[in-house]
């Protein structure tokens, strides 16, 4: 079975028969057109007829995806593949893996070193079905030295699975169920006893719920000692903790005595090889290119986003971080902490005084405006050069302010609001340089938004049925700034929010499935249109609101609803005990909008933000 059918963009392709037996078949979706393309198996290699030859199915997909071949119609029109729509995958136990190869399946129960940790996984040689790798006590003959890994195949007959021999499972778990209990005899005679699971952290996007739910679940069990350690979350994190003491990358440069002063936290520095050098440095000036920041991005090709992560500013430090503004052609900050928190010094006001101006370094930066919103304060400034007066650009100053002490805030959905806006703001300039987000260390809550943002860049661009991995993603920019994501409570933040972002998206696609159109691009832009309903009302005001939104999608239905342009309808207290979640608010667009309406901002009550 090939796990993917191809979203494109074309619309000028029709259905390609080719009439020749193959057990596989491609259905790249064109427009609103599905091409069928037949892959051959000859026991020997996949290919086209006649196309590059590979030895597994995900090669082949890999290598006219990533457009090194070309697909061509009859009439030659080039198809492209963009992007695989997955199937759902066989189980949402942990210890299921998806689509890993055998080496890299040795390499992760290797790391473990562990005898009678197993995984399954996916067969690359015949899809449709699986592998049981098993890390065993023997040693291996291989010039590794390490432990052997078994890898014994389950077959899938007739939906049912087996290892071979008389006894069929319905399913993957109870396969697996049976022999954690029986262990396996190789046809060497040796036994294969399966003790723990390495558990997968990938998930595919729209069966996100499973597995929060599943680690939700903090289940105590007994380890050696007669400790008890708590699962789920916990877990997750914690073995992502002990990944970053294999972390050895150089921080020289903010190790120097001369930058000494430049650091927040004398520990907490940026890695070299990803540090933020500021052009405006003198080179017979030691430290003087120095800044407390590292650029952040997803390491996927095509993935043109970059994120700039940095501390709060200090004293000594405004006029470089106004530099790097400047050079980097950052037009969006992001701030995620108050000036003062608990009577501490968080980061000091690197902006101008309402509608004044402030000197900083060879730039000049001026207040055009201020206004807060929900849970956020915005300011708009404008920079220049000193010597170039007339060379100026504008930059949008968003401080989230609902951000707690201590802990993370109780729900996500102000979070998700808050990227929205932050997110719009970025692509209306078409040459804006990487975001700059900070909070005070720059690492806790700013790698807590950085994560968020780039898992839900990915869906965005690759579709629910992608598959994501934040634990992966976490490794990944700690490789670039060390320490993004500092507790527990900021990792599990991370997958609610990821969830609540999904859900929302779910159930959009349905109301898209009713016929009715929704200006905007994202699930999180038609927030902007419906903010009264959808994000921060008080639990006491739920039904108050949903009432208000509910008669004035009757009264745009029937023609008769006059928006009151200038008026604040309604208001929403500050003293927030709840959200009503988006995907609720939307069934009810599903119920009462017709389906050959627009959903506009004058069909919704307004309120000032």
């Amino acid at each position: 079975m090939l796990k993917g059918i191809f979203n494109e963009e074309l619309s000028t392709v029709t259905d390609w028969p080719m009439n020749v037996p193959s057990p596989l078949i491609f259905d790249p979706r064109v427009g609103e057109l599905v091409t069928h393309i037949r892959i051959q198996n000859t026991g020997d290699f996949y290919d086209l007829y006649g196309g590059e030859k590979f030895a597994t199915l995900s090669e082949l997909v890999e290598y006219y995806t990533a457009e090194n071949g070309i697909l061509q119609d009859k009439d030659g029109t080039i198809i492209e593949l963009k992007y695989p729509f997955n199937c759902s995958d066989p189980t949402t136990e942990r210890w299921y893996h998806g689509h890993l190869s055998g080496p890299n399946a040795e390499k992760l129960l290797w790391e473990r070193d562990e005898p009678g940790t197993f995984l399954v996984r996916e067969s690359l040689s015949k899809p449709g079905d699986f592998v049981l790798s098993v890390l065993t006590e023997e040693k291996s003959k291989a010039s590794s030295g390490g432990r052997r890994v078994s890898h014994i195949k389950i077959m899938c007959q007739n939906d049912r699975y087996t290892v071979g021999g008389t006894e069929m499972f319905d399913t993957l778990a109870d396969l697996m169920e049976h022999y954690k209990r029986k262990g396996i005899e190789e046809m060497s005679g040796t036994w294969v006893h399966l003790k723990q699971p390495y558990f997968s952290t990938r998930v595919n996007a729209a069966d996100i719920d499973s597995r929060v739910r599943l680690l939700d679940q903090t289940a105590e069990r007994e380890n050696e000692g007669d400790k008890k350690s708590k699962a789920g979350f916990w877990e997750e994190f914690d073995a992502l903790q002990k990944q970053e003491t294999k972390v050895k990358k150089s921080r020289e440069e903010g190790m120097r005595p001369e930058n000494k002063s430049k650091n927040r936290y004398k520990n907490i520095l940026p890695f070299d090889e990803t540090r933020v050098i500021l052009s405006s440095g003198d080179p017979d000036i030691i430290g003087s290119d120095y800044i407390n920041g590292n650029y952040n991005k997803l390491q996927e090709p095509g993935d043109p986003k970059v994120y700039i992560a940095c501390q709060g500013c200090l004293a000594t430090t405004v006029n470089d971080f106004w530099q790097m503004v400047w050079q980097e052609r950052t037009r969006v900050i992001v701030m995620t902490t108050r000036e003062v928190e608990k009577g501490r010094n968080k980061c000091v006001p690197y902006w101008p005084e309402s509608e004044g101006s402030k000197e900083v370094g060879l730039y000049v930066v001026t207040s055009v405006s201020e206004r807060d919103a929900t849970d956020y304060k915005i300011r708009v400034m404008e920079i220049s050069p000193l010597d170039q007066s007339d060379s100026v650009r504008t930059i949008w100053h968003y401080q989230y302010l609902s951000w707690p002490d201590h802990g993370v805030p109780e729900e996500p959905g102000g979070v998700l609001s808050f990227l929205t806006q932050v997110n719009s703001k970025q692509a209306e300039f078409a040459n804006a340089g990487p975001m700059i987000i900070h909070c005070s260390a720059g690492i806790g809550r700013t790698g807590t938004i950085v994560v968020i943002d780039m898992i839900i860049e990915t869906i965005d661009t690759k579709g629910l049925d992608c598959d994501i991995d934040i634990q992966k993603t976490i490794q990944m920019v700690r490789d670039q700034r060390s320490g993004m994501v500092q507790t527990e409570a900021q990792y599990k933040f991370i997958y609610l929010a990821v969830l609540e972002y999904i859900e929302a998206s779910k159930t959009y696609n349905k109301v898209r499935e009713r016929g009715v159109a929704i200006e905007g691009r994202g699930i999180w832009v038609i927030w902007n249109q419906i903010h009264i309903v959808l994000h921060i009302a008080l639990l006491s005001q739920v039904s108050h609101s949903i009432c208000l939104l509910t008669n004035c999608v009757e009264e745009h239905h029937s023609g008769k609803y006059q928006p009151q342009q200038d008026s604040r309808e309604t208001q929403i207290s500050d003293n927030t005990e709840g959200c009503v979640k988006i995907y609720f608010s939307l069934l009810l667009f599903l119920f009462f909008c017709p389906p050959d309406r627009y959903l506009t901002r004058d069909c919704f009550v307004k309120y000032e933000h």
